[in-house]
């Protein structure tokens, strides 16, 4: 009994991986977990320090996000092997929050973005977030990653420009009036770290490129004192101290101003996070609760926000390198969290001497592959139209409005033409009597005063008004039974039947009974709810098409 309650806590819907992992963890695991956080630690210290500068902030607090959030993520999370930090994913978002708000709104919009992560988790969210369709993430992931892409050019080229637009469009008119300022010594830093990257990843993946490349570059722009803008020329001196807590002064005006941007960090975080957790499920054979993790993302965002890191959330590139390196338990995630805590208290000043050009190079990289080419290609070439119109109008608001507005429109597109889909799927046919027609194959005899219609597909708001087709005139005269069969009827709503309503009445009014055959549980329980069994009577309901084609004929003869 007592084994029996603990496996029900384990396996309840806010229980976190680590407890269960803990209570039958091996020794002979623990190595595993600390060579994997360790090979993670070296796999996001370049990326977090680049990502947090194409976020709009100072290098160390990218470092910050791994240290503070990685570990509540890990501590508190729904997955054993997601591992969180600063993603891409969240970076046009966060750019715009500190170019408009500064540093105290990007802490504030971190905390609240955490409060509705928390309730995601606790409403059971989570489990909704998996009906958003491949083409609206592929739409609004193409682009971040272009805004990523338009947001390196600066530092990838040199140009000489005080400071980056937050907009794409803007960006580009920017990039153009300076295209004079190439430095050409800049941009063959970039080229060798772009030659690294993708060498290192075809020939030898194992190793992190990014980092090699980031080494390579730094050492050359040493060695040879070439003149190139880097960390230090650009932020100077790079703190390497534990992050200091630092509450912000929240106003009732600036939560109103910080909401949108807020929820738009809210799904981001949630979406990608929980497609890491996906990613690793199939690499493991395992299942993680996509609850418990929400709140554990909730949980390290407000942390994140009180220590002046960037936002977390979980990452596909982190989590299956764990994953691939023996890391099972998140133990992994929490060691990765300690060794980027000694690379910045050990490292950092080593950090200033990273060539701008570097980082872009490895944003460069990153945002291409989120633009997910390969899988778009194949969406515009063998979708159908809708699919390829939710992708493309996904994409277009998310590059020239923002992400939030491209999730949204996206669902509402999609919403839309699913419903007229699931419409036109729904057909309301006539019976023909044996021997009317070459083709029927129905052999049923029909008494001469009934008509049968086969009503077939989800009857709701979208598809109801093909019940108007069912007009006296179309019945003839002479008619006294109408059957309405509705096996194939799944699921009704209640315009439904209203519609359906207003076809008993005019019915009614012509003297013709309507026989109900075969409805389902659920348009049943709704019409009963709704009165129209009590208006129909129950006796007019029949199990089959045999029964009520047997009672319309004793109604006939009467």
């Amino acid at each position: 009994m007592k084994n029996r309650c603990k496996k029900k806590f384990y396996d309840s819907a806010f229980c976190p991986k680590l407890v269960s992992c803990m209570m039958n963890y091996s020794m002979k695991q623990l190595p595993k977990d600390v060579l994997a956080g360790v090979i993670v630690a070296v796999i996001a210290f370049p990326l977090s320090v680049a990502l947090a500068i194409s976020s709009g902030v100072t290098p160390e607090r990218g470092l910050y996000s791994a240290i503070i959030g990685g570990f509540f993520v890990s501590l508190l999370g729904g997955s054993k092997v997601n591992i969180g930090g600063v993603t891409a994913a969240t970076v046009m978002t966060v750019f715009t929050i500190v170019a408009k708000y500064g540093l105290v709104g990007l802490a504030i919009t971190s905390i609240m973005a955490g409060v509705l992560l928390i309730l995601m988790g606790i409403l059971r969210v989570g489990v909704l977030l998996k009906y958003i369709p491949r083409t609206i993430t592929l739409g609004f992931t193409a682009a971040i990653g272009v805004g990523i892409f338009t947001g390196q050019i600066k530092s990838f080229l040199g140009l000489n420009l005080d400071s980056i637009p937050v907009k794409n469009v803007d960006r580009i008119v920017a990039y153009a009036k300076t295209i004079g300022t190439i430095d050409f010594v800049t941009v063959a830093i970039g080229v060798l770290a772009v030659a690294i990257l993708l060498l290192m990843e075809k020939f030898v993946p194992k190793i992190p490129n990014s980092l090699v490349a980031i080494i390579v570059t730094t050492l050359i722009t040493v060695i040879f004192d070439i003149d190139t803008a880097t960390i230090g020329s650009v932020y100077g001196e790079i703190p390497s101290h534990f992050p200091e807590f630092n509450a912000p002064k929240i106003t009732t005006e600036l939560i109103v101003e910080l909401f949108p941007s807020a929820l738009t960090l809210a799904i981001l975080v949630a979406i990608v996070t929980l497609l890491a957790c996906v990613v690793t499920d199939g690499l493991m054979g395992e299942k993680h609760n996509s609850n418990q993790e929400l709140i554990a993302q909730g949980v390290a965002n407000i942390f994140c926000g009180f220590f002046g890191a960037v936002p977390v959330a979980g990452a596909v590139a982190r989590a299956s390198n764990n994953v691939k390196n023996g890391g099972r338990t998140p133990i992994a995630g929490i060691v990765h969290s300690f060794v980027v805590l000694l690379i910045l208290l050990l490292m950092m000043p080593l950090a200033e001497f990273i060539p701008m050009a570097s980082l872009a190079a490895v944003l460069l990289v990153v945002a291409v592959k989120m633009c997910n080419f390969k899988e778009i290609s194949y969406v515009i070439k063998k979708a159908p139209l809708t699919d390829k119109l939710v992708l493309v109008v996904t994409l277009l608001v998310g590059c020239f409005k923002d992400l939030l507005t491209a999730v949204e429109i996206g669902i509402v597109v999609e919403s839309l033409l699913f419903l007229k889909n699931m419409a036109d799927s729904m057909n309301v046919t006539e019976w023909i009597r044996p021997g009317e027609g070459k083709d029927d194959l129905r052999l049923k005899v029909i008494p001469k005063e009934t008509f049968v219609y086969e009503i077939d597909g989800p009857m709701f708001f979208a598809a109801a008004d093909k019940l108007s087709s069912l007009t006296i005139e179309n019945i003839g005269e002479g008619i006294k039974t109408v059957i309405l069969r509705m096996r194939s009827v799944p699921m009704m709503d209640a315009t439904a039947v209203y519609q359906l309503e207003n076809l008993l009445d005019r019915m009614e009014k012509a003297n013709i009974t309507v026989i109900f055959s075969h409805p389902a549980k659920q348009p049943y329980m709704l019409m009963e709810r709704m009165g129209v069994v009590k208006m129909v009577g129950k006796e007019n309901f029949r199990e089959n098409i045999d029964a009520a084609l047997e009672y319309a004929a004793k109604i006939n003869a009467k």
